[in-house]
């Protein structure tokens, strides 16, 4: 199998410094703080009028749909949301980390002699529509977000109108066994596909997972407990994310933490480039022992 490393981010307010729908708030001129607001009492409004639980991570989903049909998104879909993708703000030095951490491998002859690689995956709870069409796509290898059905609108046009597919905080762990199992890439292989660690495409502990807080947790606890590494983000002269994360550093779920900023220098980088390598060559070194053990002594001639 390919010895690969994979990092795996979170996107808001890991990869930008807010949430990947403020460009459709602002493109119908809806306010964005009243509509999570809206979204954030649902939970409670129907269990109280219906005794029906929902998933908070995913509810904003429904109540985007809702918008469309009563005309506040109207005519929006897929392709739509692809577009608005690309007025996404990433944060100093993304995309560029991403396509440095992949060359800094793949250009150095002591990796590559071992096929020794880097990916990037996104896993999300936002649209992966929009992640599509922003400025990391051409650098990420999978993607994983909610994704929404289509369906034509009293005038015929082709609108959001179904869930089709959700990532939660929860679900984020499925999608990280998908990328270590390799679903979607190798034939007949699904997350419930039972095959033995060696086989796997990504192993645990070639992983490096991003993220920005407690939300997380569930994904940087299967890394952890696999030998994989955990990086948690907080914006500049946030407080309050700050103590979040310094708690979280201090609880063991994540092994180090760093202000939002990518580029070259910062602790970010550093730490991240410096993972990459430190995987790169442990994997180099696995890969030469096992070589030599492979090889036998050379036959000699007999003497008496």
């Amino acid at each position: 199998m390919s010895n690969i490393i994979a990092v795996v981010w979170d996107f808001d307010k890991t990869l930008i410094g807010s949430y990947m729908q403020d460009p459709i708030f602002k493109k119908y001129g809806v306010d964005g703080n009243a509509f999570w607001k809206e979204v954030n009492a649902l939970p409670e409004k129907y269990l109280k009028e219906q005794g029906v639980r929902v998933n908070r991570d995913t509810i904003y989903l429904n109540h985007f749909i809702n918008y469309v049909k009563n005309g506040k998104f109207s005519g929006l879909n897929n392709k739509m949301l692809t577009t608005l993708g690309a007025e996404l703000e990433f944060y100093n030095g993304l995309p560029a980390l991403m396509e440095i951490t992949k060359k800094m491998i793949a250009e150095d002859s002591r990796y590559t002699e071992y096929d020794i690689r880097v990916e990037h995956y996104i896993v999300s709870t936002g649209f992966t529509a929009m992640i599509k069409g922003s400025a990391v796509a051409p650098y990420v290898s999978g993607i994983w977000g909610c994704e929404l059905i289509e369906a034509p609108n009293e005038d015929g046009e082709m609108v959001i109108s179904e869930i089709g597919y959700t990532i939660d905080n929860t679900t984020k762990t499925r999608a990280l066994f998908e990328i270590n199992k390799g679903v979607g890439v190798l034939d007949n292989v699904d997350v419930n596909t039972k095959l033995p660690e060696e086989m796997r495409r990504v192993r645990f502990e070639n992983m490096i997972y991003i993220a920005d807080g407690p939300s997380d947790v569930p994904a940087f606890s299967t890394l952890n407990k696999s030998g994989g590494a955990t990086f948690a983000i907080y914006p500049h002269n946030d407080e309050k994310a700050f103590k979040q994360v310094e708690q979280l550093r201090k609880d063991g779920r994540i092994n180090m933490y760093a202000e939002a900023d990518y580029s070259e220098g910062t602790t970010a980088y550093m730490w991240i480039t410096g993972k990459i390598r430190e995987f790169a060559d442990r994997i180099r070194e696995k890969e030469r022992s096992k070589l030599q053990s492979s090889i036998s002594e050379t036959p000699r001639h007999l003497t008496d």
